[in-house]
């Protein structure tokens, strides 16, 4: 149905027990951490690395305990989070790995596609997203066993047809439509030719944005084989544009015709949307009470440095692009003049942030 759910089978197929505390990035959407109350686990933040913006091992295995029994690394805008450290890491700790790729339709690390490194990977169709029906959601998995239980926990509790086992639950009904199926397949036929579009445009953006200093990619690393360019995620710094606001580049930029957003995620440590309820979810409110572990990477990423380019813009040709860039340098020339332009991105934010809800 979507892909929130489909990271609440996930957890339930893989046999991650309720009560089970599931590390998840401190920078993503609250639909990862969401998740994992649906599916009666415990979400517990561990940050980001300040480079990529995705899931830092080292805060990962900080955030292990007794009742840690899963982990849900995000691919984020274009970059992966290192599935090599993580997955080790998981493997001494005897952790199940569930791959958050709601971002990453079509990426590739190290010659293998998003979603195949854990024992089982979520995409999200959502409006947004890299392939879209309105909504939806889809779970991969190499385990026949995780298969069984993911197809009855989806579809009401049938079995599957040629199931290697009988898997009784009591199923959900998360059945994606056969029309959403039809849209989507076919936008899968073309997934390829949008990639090598995206990804020329994206390079010869990056190129060009280096000549402009204050707002860079995140850090590209060499194992991610295959880009998916779903956001393009660039590192702002206002000291670079004479101590201007992020909020005031964004609404100047898109007086400018760019679409973007400064405030896409929150950082899950400061959501209102994760607000612990007692009644509803009363092991995660006694783990909030206890304490989160801090995270300055994603709250400096939330709140003041990330800049979000939604990937339409890189489907057009050369002159598209070069537009973008004149832009931003245009921007970059007059940021002194532009204090106080942040009001209207901030209202534009709140918007577009009730839309996405």
């Amino acid at each position: 149905a979507n892909g929130t759910v489909s990271l609440e089978i996930a957890l339930e197929a893989a046999g991650v027990e309720a009560g089970s505390e599931v590390v998840v990035p401190a920078y993503t959407f609250e639909a990862t951490a969401a998740a994992v109350l649906f599916a009666g686990c415990v979400p517990v933040f561990a940050d980001v690395t300040p480079d990529t913006y995705c899931l830092d091992p080292a805060a990962f295995e900080a955030a292990i305990g007794p009742r840690t029994r899963a982990v849900i690394p995000v691919h984020l805008g274009m970059r992966f989070a290192d599935l090599d450290a993580i997955g080790a890491i998981a493997e001494r700790h005897h952790l199940v790995v569930i791959e958050d790729c709601a971002h990453a339709h079509g990426g590739q690390w190290r010659g293998r596609g998003a979603g195949s490194w854990g024992i089982a990977g979520s995409f999200s169709f959502q409006t947004s997203k890299l392939m879209t029906a309105g909504e939806g959601g889809i779970v991969v998995t190499n385990d026949a066993g995780v298969l069984d239980r993911l197809f009855a926990l989806a579809n009401c509790g049938r079995q599957r047809p040629g199931r290697a086992a009988d898997t009784p639950v009591i199923g959900h009904n998360y059945r994606m439509s056969d029309l959403q199926a039809a849209i989507l397949e076919v936008q899968l036929g073309r997934l390829e030719a949008q990639h090598e579009r995206r990804n020329r445009n994206v390079a010869r953006f990056e190129r060009a944005l280096g000549a402009i200093d204050g707002l860079e990619p995140l850090a590209a690393d060499p194992r991610i084989t295959r880009q998916a360019a779903y956001q393009i995620v660039l590192r702002y710094s206002t000291q670079r544009f004479d101590d201007l606001p992020r909020e005031a580049l964004v609404a100047a930029l898109e007086a400018e015709g760019v679409p973007c957003e400064a405030h896409f995620y929150d950082a899950l440590t400061r959501s209102s949307l994760l607000t612990p309820d007692p009644n509803r979810f009363p092991a995660w409110a006694e783990r909030s009470r206890a304490g989160q572990p801090a995270c300055p990477n994603a709250e400096r990423a939330a709140y003041e440095e990330a800049v979000w380019l939604p990937h339409y813009l890189f489907l057009g040709d050369d002159r598209d692009v070069d537009q973008i860039v004149e832009a931003i340098a245009k921007v970059r020339r007059h940021a002194n003049d532009l204090h106080g332009f942040e009001h209207a991105s901030i209202a534009r934010h709140r918007q577009a942030r009730t839309r996405r809800e």
